[in-house]
């Protein structure tokens, strides 16, 4: 969003500042042009002068050669400044020219302006000369009139070399204060856009903190503008009742599943002793003692899972890959009781910030996760890495798998794919995991595992430096 608001002031700034200078630039570059110009009309209102007086008087003096005087002129002229110039006749021959045997230039402009002299005025200004127009000319015209009568026309050609650097220079001043201005201008709208988007991000980070369970987040209400300020203290009262309703909630779970236990016990056992009345092998008492021991689980994973949400995790820097040996190993017995092996591929030393008692907790209900869906001969691997300033722990089994749609909702309470309905279990398993994870600062996720199977990756964070990092890159 900063990045956004900020290219779009600066476009905005940016364009002001070419209305302003691209005007300027070109005014300068006009007035240059036309001092020029009107130098140019000074010269050729004087060599029509001169040739206004040679042609009326030369045949009347035999001892003065006007044309010759004109012509020295002319010569004169070229010499000091560089510039063509000539007398030419109606018809275009020159009278008096230098160099010696200029004529006039080919071409319409030229054309244009001898035209326009021979009709009496001088011609127009010429196009505007830019410093990029390498190799252009600056050509004026003016007549030469005796007794109301256009006889000639006086033409200068002048290179514009000298102009085109008077124009470039003119301009450096105004693209130096344009790109102070542009600076002055980007600094401003940097300030603006952190000031008025800083707490914009430090509402986006306490929300992302509050959404990964960590509701003790809340935002400063200094600084910025007012409305944010407001939307500040609005997120904190917000942020309160939410917490407020989450203790509740978990109090109310918690304090539920332990209250139930001890008569849900007291009726297994009634059951147990009712069961001796029976006649052995009857399915109804084997029934109602199933559905009694599976409510004891429910209460049970209710109480874990209430915990989870409700404590505090114990961060420390944790040996992952010597703590994942250790649950492979304990499990191991049970998955060659079932057929089934589990593999412990990875480097045999890997640290991360984690809390181990949750971590381990964790891992134990990914792989009973596992070996309960893996199918006898099958395979459940665990393998860690490190990369990204976070540790990956992944549980790989060669199971049936979930579809794309089942992927969406695991780890949901209660949740359980339609097709593993005869397998024993809650639905609060996985729901544990998140929470003990995420107290951590960890995260899990579920994918694929190719040909078939559930893929689950658990990442924590290698440091505490690597923690601040990624909750300062949260909002994005």
């Amino acid at each position: 969003m900063r990045s956004r608001l900020l290219a779009l002031l600066i476009a905005l700034l940016a364009g002001m500042l070419l209305a302003l200078g691209v005007p300027l630039a070109a005014g300068q570059a006009a007035a240059e042009q036309q001092q020029v110009v009107v130098d140019r009309i000074d010269d050729t209102v004087r060599f029509a002068s001169l040739a206004q007086y040679a042609v009326g008087t030369g045949e009347n003096d035999p001892g003065v050669d006007p044309l010759a005087q004109l012509q020295d002129e002319l010569e004169r002229y070229h010499d000091l400044y560089d510039i063509r110039a000539g007398v030419l006749n109606r018809d275009g021959t020159p009278l008096a020219a230098s160099p010696a045997g200029w004529t006039l230039p080919e071409g319409e402009r030229p054309r244009s302006a001898f035209a326009e002299a021979l009709a009496g005025r001088r011609s127009q200004g010429p196009p505007q000369v830019w410093p990029w127009d390498t190799g252009t000319r600056l050509l004026v015209a003016s007549p030469v009139i005796r007794d109301g009568d256009v006889i000639a026309v006086v033409v200068t050609d002048s290179p514009t070399g000298a102009l085109r650097a008077r124009i470039l220079r003119g301009w450096l001043p105004i693209a130096a204060a344009e790109a102070a201005a542009m600076l002055l201008a980007v600094a401003a709208a940097i300030r603006m856009t952190g000031w008025v988007l800083r707490p914009v991000r430090v509402l986006d980070r306490a929300a992302h903190h509050i959404a990964t369970g960590r509701m003790n987040a809340r935002v400063a209400e200094a600084g910025g503008p007012p409305e944010l300020r407001r939307l500040a203290r609005s997120f904190n009262e917000m942020a309160d009742h939410v917490e407020q309703v989450l203790e509740q909630q978990r109090a109310f779970v918690a304090d539920a599943s332990h209250q139930l236990r001890n008569p849900l016990a007291a009726l297994l056992l009634r059951i147990e002793l009712l069961g001796l009345a029976l006649p052995s092998g009857s399915e109804e008492f084997a029934s109602v003692q199933a559905e009694g021991k599976r409510l004891a689980r429910v209460l049970d994973d209710l109480l874990d899972l209430a915990l989870a949400e409700h404590s505090e995790a114990d961060l420390r820097v944790t040996d992952v890959a010597a703590l994942v040996g250790e649950r492979v190993d304990a499990w191991r017995p049970l998955a060659e009781r079932r057929g089934l092996t589990l593999e412990r591929p990875g480097p045999g030393a890997l640290t991360a910030l984690a809390d181990p008692v949750a971590l381990s907790s964790a891992l134990d209900a990914l792989i009973d996760n596992a070996l309960k869906f893996t199918p006898s001969g099958g395979t459940v691997t665990i393998r860690t890495s490190a990369g990204g300033g976070r540790v990956r722990i992944e549980v790989v089994d060669t199971g049936p798998g979930l579809q794309d749609d089942e992927l969406e909702r695991i780890g949901d309470r209660f949740w359980r794919s339609g097709r593993h309905q005869n397998v024993s279990g809650s639905g609060l398993g996985l729901s544990i995991v998140r929470a003990l994870l995420a107290a951590g600062h960890g995260t899990i996720d579920f994918s694929h595992h190719e040909p078939h199977g559930l893929r689950a990756v658990v990442s924590l964070p290698r440091s505490r430096e690597d923690l601040e990092e990624d909750s300062s890159e949260d909002p994005g």
